[in-house]
């Protein structure tokens, strides 16, 4: 599949979509239309992980304000709202890679994947509220990602922080040199494609289960994925041979 705004690609187990409208990556109606087909496509791809990642200077500087007007609104937050819903039902984990600002709709991008590498030059944040209007997505996300106070912190100030303060939030897995950042993000990414891809989004799926549920139910939700989902898989099965023959598993990813 072709596009105008991202590329995309499939390689070494991880499955790529790049957001290419430089140098800012500003998200306009049409380009999100475009990452709502790109996000359905990789989850029809085999691999363990998508990687979001852009070109140009910024990660994305959120959504263009002249989609934000009268006219064009309600068609903007349909297909914001879509483009999230199509992230949300991407089963392998999807990892963000982020060198240089990811802000207002941009950010939200990098709240909404699993796991976030951003470069020291980083700037985050949700200023929306200096130009009088909220995140959607950011609202819903950010209490399950921090504490309250926190949340309503970000959410209420406009304020951009970097990497590291978000490294310290917990909302950035790993802060890398820019100067290096191709690099530090290969490292990071290594941990995980030499895992089982079928286990990889299982477990991510387990983790989702028990999300906001109480401790009877949230284990019920997992212990039913793990007994009739995951035991089902060769990969379990090879993995625990692998395990018992004292060898390294060789995954078939089913």
């Amino acid at each position: 599949m072709s596009y105008e705004y991202l590329k995309t690609k499939n390689e070494d187990g991880i499955v790529r979509i790049t957001l290419n409208r430089p140098p800012l990556n500003v998200l306009t109606i049409a380009m999100m239309e475009e990452m709502v087909k790109a996000f359905k496509w990789a989850q029809g791809e085999s691999g363990a992980l998508v990687v979001l990642d852009a070109e140009g200077k910024a990660f994305s500087a959120g959504v263009d304000v002249a989609d934000h007007t009268p006219d064009k609104v309600e068609q903007m937050i349909d297909v914001f709202d879509r483009l999230f819903i199509a992230m949300f039902e991407v089963e392998k984990p999807i990892v963000a890679l982020v060198n240089g600002a990811a802000l207002g709709g941009g950010y939200e991008l990098v709240l909404a994947c699993d796991l976030v590498v951003a470069s020291e030059k980083a700037k985050l944040g949700q200023p929306e509220i200096n130009v009088g209007v909220l995140p959607p997505v950011a609202c819903y996300l950010l209490p399950h990602l921090v504490s309250w106070p926190r949340a309503l912190e970000l959410l209420l100030s406009g304020e951009v922080f970097d990497a590291a303060r978000a490294e310290r939030m917990g909302l950035v897995n790993k802060v890398v040199p820019a100067d290096d950042f191709d690099n530090g993000c290969n490292e990071f990414l290594k941990k995980f494609q030499s895992q089982s891809p079928v286990v990889l989004a299982l477990t991510k799926k387990a983790a989702l289960a028990g999300q906001r549920k109480s401790f009877k139910d949230g284990i019920k939700a997992i212990d039913d994925i793990y007994l009739n989902e995951l035991m089902q898989t060769e990969d379990a099965v090879e993995g625990l041979n692998a395990f018992t023959e004292k060898r390294k598993p060789v995954w078939k990813g089913k």
